[in-house]
């Protein structure tokens, strides 16, 4: 009997039947279809045509130039990177997309691509990625090898975070910078905090440093690594407590493509946070320690998980000594402020005051950063999709995003990129892109004033 093909992956068998395609599924495929070798060249062998295609799409967004903003640098001496790096459509400016309203932008199609959600590197294959700076520091002390041979990490050193980043303690601040400039690893925390932390935050920072099993890095056919894998570690991206700015895919929503891309927040100031998660909304620092080893780190799937060697965590004992840790994880230094958190006028110059006048004023800023850390610990629609016409780029459905949590701002220029996926490069393209969601009308003048108080946080 002859099979032809016909629209959709559906089969015409004859004139006598007709079997579809497989439905859509939630669940990944648990049995391999190809051997390990198979994979790995097969992968490897696409992966410097993925990276070109990357760094074209980055280049068709983004100025990624290193151009560092005089005399502003992060806690360790890292240079902050400074201008507006979202690229605009062709024959407008700030001033005039500023002012029109969504529907003409929608309508025009003069939404900058910069705003849109960011995809993965590879957005139907996903998964973690870390910079080359934090592998190439791991494989030196652990000897644990967590380059990917099917991709490679796509935005450049320059615009990302401080590594090491320090780490200050709520309950040290006598100490400073107790990293004292090292990348925290299970190799040397004992070492640096034996001492420093009580039994119970000392054996919750040794779980945070414990590599266990993840979707791309695990002992299985389907791993991501040339060689079986011990794993990752919590630490892998939130290297030292904050950020390296690792990316990978949230596991919330399905199909691939609705799936969104994560920049590793900063745990600094969890303590003060009611919710965790960009879009999940967890309740509490121990029920995102626990789901990130049950289901996020296996995309969301307990079943994949079962077979990839998920690490279950013990509620009472080892996820709580974990959030013990990480609830002593303080903000940086501000000198420029004051106990309340807002500006002592004897330490900021005139920039940074009119710029604090525009936060809890004409900016809106403080609608939703309110002070002492600058967040209200709500989540909030932006609603971007008034601005945009639903459509797919780089494997990625480019909609609204839905309900964000609000991170603090305490810190702020310690942890770039911004947003929940890393789509906005410096606090300058930040202000851009809330003067236009917001519809502010700032200008050029009080936009760089509202960076320059932004950067005192």
């Amino acid at each position: 009997m002859q099979i032809l093909r016909i629209a959709a992956g559906a089969v015409l068998c004859g004139a006598t039947c007709l079997i579809s395609a497989a439905p859509p599924t939630s669940y990944m495929p648990v049995v391999a279809k190809e051997d390990f070798q198979t994979t790995f060249e097969r992968m490897k062998a696409a992966r410097a045509g993925l990276m070109r295609e990357q760094a074209a799409f980055l280049e068709s967004r983004y100025d990624l130039a290193n151009r560092p903003a005089n005399g502003v640098a992060m806690f360790r001496g890292k240079p902050v990177q400074e201008g507006v790096r979202v690229k605009l459509p062709r024959g407008t400016s700030w001033d005039k997309l500023g002012a029109m309203n969504p529907d003409e932008i929608r309508e025009k199609g003069l939404y900058p691509q910069g705003f849109l959600p960011l995809p993965h590197p590879n957005h139907p294959e996903g998964g973690m990625l870390f910079p080359q700076f934090h592998i190439d520091e791991i494989k030196k002390q652990e000897q644990r090898d967590l380059n990917r041979f099917d991709l490679a990490f796509d935005f450049p050193d320059h615009l990302l975070p401080e590594f090491p980043a320090p780490i200050f303690l709520t309950t040290r601040p006598d100490l400073g910078d107790v990293s004292k400039g090292k990348l925290l690893t299970i190799d040397n925390f004992h070492q640096m905090f034996n001492g420093i932390l009580n039994p119970k935050q000392l054996e919750g920072l040794r779980l945070l440093l414990t590599p266990f099993p993840q979707q791309q890095f695990n002992q299985t056919e389907d791993r991501r690594s040339e060689r079986p894998s011990r794993g990752v570690t919590c630490f892998d991206c939130h290297a030292n407590g904050h950020t390296n700015a690792s990316t990978h895919l949230a596991g919330d929503a399905r199909p691939q493509e609705f799936r969104h891309r994560i920049d590793t927040p900063s745990l600094r100031g969890v303590n003060l946070q009611r919710l965790f998660g960009s879009q999940r909304a967890l309740k509490s620092v121990e029920d995102f320690t626990e789901f990130e080893q049950r289901a996020a780190y296996f995309d969301g799937d307990p079943v994949i998980a079962t077979k990839k060697g998920v690490n279950v965590l013990e509620r009472g004992s080892q996820v709580h000594f974990m959030g013990e840790f990480q609830n002593i994880l303080d903000f940086p230094p501000a000198p420029k402020l004051g106990v309340t958190g807002k500006l002592d006028p004897r330490k900021a110059n005139e920039q940074e005051l009119r710029g604090q006048a525009l936060f809890f004023g004409k900016a809106q800023c403080a609608t939703c950063h309110t002070p002492p850390h600058y967040s209200d610990n709500m989540m909030h629609n932006l609603r971007t999709e008034r601005f945009f016409k639903p459509h797919q780029a780089k494997g990625a459905m480019m909609v609204g995003d839905g309900p964000i949590k609000t991170f603090p701002l305490r810190g702020i220029k310690e942890s770039p990129p911004y947003l929940h996926d890393g789509r906005l490069l410096t606090l300058e393209d930040t202000v851009e892109f809330f003067n236009l969601i917001l519809e502010t009308r700032l200008s050029a003048t009080e936009k760089a004033e509202l960076v320059a108080f932004l950067r005192t946080l």
